[in-house]
């Protein structure tokens, strides 16, 4: 195990109070006899930026109060994320019961109650607030409770799991890198997930698409759920995205094909090959087709295009 990773099994309750504060922060922790054995178990990475937390233990009440925020400022978000069991989560004037289905995102630096059986084991993500909110300012406006069990949310669930389970094959560097996507994915789904294009996130994703269709434009078989598939979204979100830009993905996956078609067409090493050839290596169906959209939005044919270096694209 790595120097940046631990693990920690306690068996008293108040062992078990010193570590989950050190770890989430002052809190006041109750729990039904403090004299009775207890079995908790951390499991944690932790780098410059974020932390990942394995935690299951018995009954107990969380309170972080308007005091342990002052004496212990955080500036940190955490993405809780059952696993089995359940938890009541409460923040201002939101509250609501988390499972492995249900997840949720809270600012440890505004009042917090946590509450759960002794069959809770939950997964929790901490993150900067900074870098949260810089990412989506509706995210960090939180808490937010999360579908986990359909889409995006379920991708969330799932990357959160995987990544406790390979944390140990990571290095500090590579952890950090997956966890930005993670991040990324929260403030999505904390956003609307599939149900809207966030404004703050439709730049980057764009390019992100713009650039996979560029340099998969030849291959025959690409279409909306390849592309998202491709780059974590789902095709209903990068729709949106691109509606936003005024395109589509047919007509951007056309747009390039006839790019790199035109390109050819002026390049002398691809003389030996037909018109025909060509349309198809570029991703065309039919010489008909490519003609008829080669004509419409060049304004010439293929043919007089043909050996063109003027008219090739060289960017």
């Amino acid at each position: 195990m790595s120097s940046w990773s631990q693990a920690l099994t306690v068996s008293s309750a108040s062992a078990w109070d010193e570590v989950f504060t050190g770890l989430h922060g002052a809190s006041r922790i109750s729990v039904p006899d403090r004299r009775t054995p207890w079995t908790g178990r951390l499991e944690w990475q932790r780098s410059k930026t974020y932390s990942l937390a394995l935690c299951s233990g018995g009954e107990e009440v969380v309170d972080r109060d308007t005091r342990h925020i002052r004496t212990d400022p955080r500036g940190t978000y955490e993405l809780l994320v059952p696993l089995s069991g359940s938890a009541w989560v409460e923040q201002g004037t939101a509250s609501g019961e988390i499972g492995p289905g249900v997840m949720a995102l809270c600012d440890i630096d505004r009042p917090l109650t946590y509450a759960h059986g002794p069959d809770l084991r939950s997964i929790s993500l901490i993150m900067s607030g900074r870098h949260l909110a810089a990412r989506s300012p509706l995210a960090a406006r939180g808490p937010h409770l999360l579908d986990g069990e359909r889409g995006l949310g379920r991708v969330v669930r799932q990357l959160t799991t995987t990544l406790h389970e390979e944390r140990e094959h990571l290095s500090e560097t590579t952890f950090d890198i997956a966890c930005d996507r993670l991040l990324d994915l929260v403030c999505l789904a904390a956003e609307g997930g599939t149900d809207s294009a966030p404004t703050g996130q439709r730049a980057t994703v764009e390019a992100a698409i713009r650039r996979y269709v560029r340099e998969h434009a030849c291959d025959r078989d690409l279409d909306v759920v390849g592309i998202a598939r491709a780059l974590g979204w789902s095709a209903r979100y990068v729709q949106q995205v691109l509606q936003a830009a005024g395109t589509t993905s047919r007509d951007l996956i056309r747009r390039e094909r006839l790019n790199v078609a035109r390109t050819r067409l002026a390049n002398a090493s691809w003389s030996p090959y037909s018109i025909a050839e060509i349309a198809h290596a570029s991703g065309f169906g039919s010489h008909a087709s490519f003609a008829t959209a080669f004509r419409a939005e060049f304004g010439i044919t293929p043919r007089e295009a043909r050996g063109r270096r003027d008219f090739g694209d060289t960017a």
